[in-house]
């Protein structure tokens, strides 16, 4: 293991960088905030001769995904990048590509959805596209973003899988923020990701296959398991591939990781960001002899709900922290863990909070872990103001 050293940079130029290193062959884009920094900076390392992808500068982020999908079942490893509107306009495709077993890598800035139009982070963009079929990974901070997207490619190109990866990370919180960010030597990012190769390339003469047919009832049922199927694979690849990452970088990933729970009477479950102003107060309460703890998860899709049941089995009370609503209904992570813990006797409870950016504060996670916080923490004035 080599490192580069560690460096201070935001978490959208460690994207760019890991970009940079892995070097693939095409990236088409079209910029959005707070997205654009990613290919703003891997756009100079092309025009530098740093890199050697073919940049393709598209009208839209429809197009973007529709140019990924034709180049990545060509054979070329193609990554690309979008945030809140952009993933929207793209969702059309990003189905597709997840049917067509198109292994695209793509950084994904999240952004609230409009309206009203907001710039900065929540989840609901991700949300958007849940059900999608394509792997979310959500990092934590400006290193995790890293070392996700050299991970990455790994994931969507191992033959288990076959599926678009989108390495998530909060908009404006990760995206611009700078901290030190350990980077690896170019040549062993290189050597881990290897080369690429799709086991049906579109262009392959000698051996054609049919790509984006019209299924009618007696196919489309069994086409859309096993696409379910690859993704579901994917858990245990994730672990694979992160387990040989971890010999080469020291840093350990999988599908979530558990904070403290040991002897935890109550527990947070959160995505991305907020997950370290979580830990710091965490300690602060097991300090003062409040047994608390942290269930953090990376793998949003594909869900790791018999590991998360497994981590929260003794824990007495579990809190989901959402940072994206679902009108109507119970909010996506809320759903999950309410799934994953049926039958366990263990009390659930959610709350939404940061939508449009808006901050979580170390008193509110102690107000939340006391079970004297809203389920909207923040919101200001009445819930349902007429």
């Amino acid at each position: 293991m080599i490192e580069t050293g560690i460096r201070l940079m935001t978490g959208g130029e460690a994207v760019a960088e890991a970009m940079r290193q892995i070097d693939p062959d095409v990236v088409p884009v079209y910029p959005i905030t707070p997205q654009t920094p990613i290919i703003q900076g891997f756009a100079k390392f092309v025009a530098d001769g740093r890199a050697r992808a073919e940049l393709v500068n598209v009208e839209s982020e429809h197009s973007a995904m529709s140019a990924a999908v034709g180049a990545a079942l060509a054979g070329a490893r193609t990554m690309t990048a979008t945030s809140s509107q952009g993933l929207a306009l793209m969702a059309e495709v990003v189905y597709i590509a997840a049917a067509m077993r198109a292994p695209i890598v793509m950084a994904l800035g999240n952004r609230a959805l409009s309206g009203p139009i907001n710039i900065h982070c929540d989840h609901s963009d991700s949300m958007l596209i849940r059900d999608s079929g394509v792997a979310q990974l959500f990092a934590e901070n400006a290193q995790e973003a890293y070392d996700l997207t050299v991970l990455a490619p790994r994931l969507a190109e191992h033959p288990d899988v076959l599926l678009p990866v989108l390495v998530c990370q909060d908009g404006f919180t990760i995206t611009h923020s700078a901290e030190p960010v350990a980077l690896l030597d170019d040549d062993d990012v290189a050597e881990f990701v290897g080369d690429y190769a799709v086991p049906h390339s579109v262009l392959d003469t000698a051996h054609p296959t049919t790509q984006g047919p019209f299924a009618m009832p007696d196919y489309y049922f069994e086409l859309r398991r096993q696409q379910a199927c690859a993704l579901e694979s994917s858990l245990e690849a994730f672990t694979e591939v992160a387990t040989e990452y971890e010999v080469l970088s020291g840093r350990g990933y999988g599908p979530l990781e558990a904070y403290r729970l040991n002897g935890a009477e109550r527990a947070i479950v959160a995505l991305g960001s907020s997950a370290g102003t979580i830990k710091d107060v965490v300690d602060e309460l097991r300090d003062e002899g409040d047994p608390v703890g942290l269930l953090k998860i990376v793998s949003f899709r594909p869900f790791p709900a018999e590991r998360a049941a497994a981590l929260l089995r003794e824990v007495g009370s579990v809190i989901v922290l959402d940072r994206a609503d679902s009108p109507g209904g119970a909010a996506p992570l809320h759903a999950e863990l309410a799934a994953a813990l049926y039958g366990s006797g263990t009390e659930l409870r959610g709350h939404v909070y940061g939508l449009g950016g808006r901050d979580l504060h170390p008193e509110d996670i102690r107000r939340i872990f006391a079970g004297e916080a809203e389920r909207y923490v923040g919101l200001r004035g009445a819930a349902c103001p007429v």
